[in-house]
């Protein structure tokens, strides 16, 4: 019986492992899935590779990726790679064909990361994983009125216009830095709370340009500061892997 674990590698350590996978196993085979491939189209593709479904979850995890998937399936090691990025190529070869996802990972993609939560935005511009240019404010914005009556919706208008005084800010802002270079951009990743990148989505029309390029949104950054800039660069460029062994 197989089982799996899970880990990420950051670009360089990935690179590196593609290499070393590179001289393995002659009788493995590599099977490159794009993104947006149908579930039957995945599911016909992983029978070609394991008919016999040993690998638990594996017909899922194909089908839950944004950005593709690779499987490595070898005697001695089995890998599935959720790219960073979007995989456009669908082939099934002999051996460990690791050219795609070495070429996917050695251009220097150019991103823009928007990081937003009430009161707080930071925005950067990377090409491959080094900042061109970043920014990051705060905003005076009152916490939630708890209690009831005429002062408590006067409160909540105020709120209303802090939040909307933030958000033409942290607009401005994000102009400054990704207008330059907007039509270059290639991907766009967002962080922060969910309900305010929606709402800077919607406040801030320079951004609707970018939604055929967006990646998943980190919706766990709790602080948006510069020095999570960095982090979150790092994080975009990872990617994720889930190995089988026998027991």
């Amino acid at each position: 019986m197989l089982v799996s674990r899970k880990f990420y590698l950051s670009r360089a350590r990935m690179l590196a492992f593609l290499d070393d996978l590179s001289k393995k196993d002659d009788s493995a085979k590599t099977l490159h899935i794009p993104a947006g491939s149908s579930p039957e189209r995945i599911t016909y593709l992983l029978g070609e590779i394991d008919p016999d479904g040993e690998a638990p979850k594996m017909p899922e995890l194909a089908a839950d990726s944004k950005t593709g998937t690779v499987i490595f399936w070898g005697e001695s090691c089995k890998y599935l790679v959720i790219p960073p990025f979007p995989l456009v190529v669908e082939s099934l070869d002999h051996g460990f064909v690791i050219e795609p996802l070495c070429t996917l990972l050695s251009q220097d993609r150019e991103i823009a990361l928007v990081l937003v939560r009430l009161g707080a935005y930071a925005v950067g511009l990377c090409r491959g994983e080094d900042f061109i240019a970043s920014d990051a404010g705060t905003g005076n914005i009152h916490a939630r009125h708890r209690q009831g009556g005429s002062s408590a919706k006067r409160f909540q208008r105020h709120r209303e216009k802090q939040i909307e005084s933030f958000l033409t800010r942290a607009c401005s802002h994000i102009h400054s830095i990704l207008q330059a270079d907007a039509k270059s951009i290639d991907h766009v990743v967002y962080g922060g709370a969910q309900t305010t990148i929606h709402l800077l989505r919607q406040h801030c029309p320079f951004l609707q340009q970018f939604d055929d390029r967006c990646l998943a949104p980190l919706l766990d950054i709790a602080e948006p500061r510069r020095k999570v800039l960095v982090k979150s660069i790092q994080r975009i460029w990872s990617s994720r892997i889930i190995e089988w062994r026998m027991t």
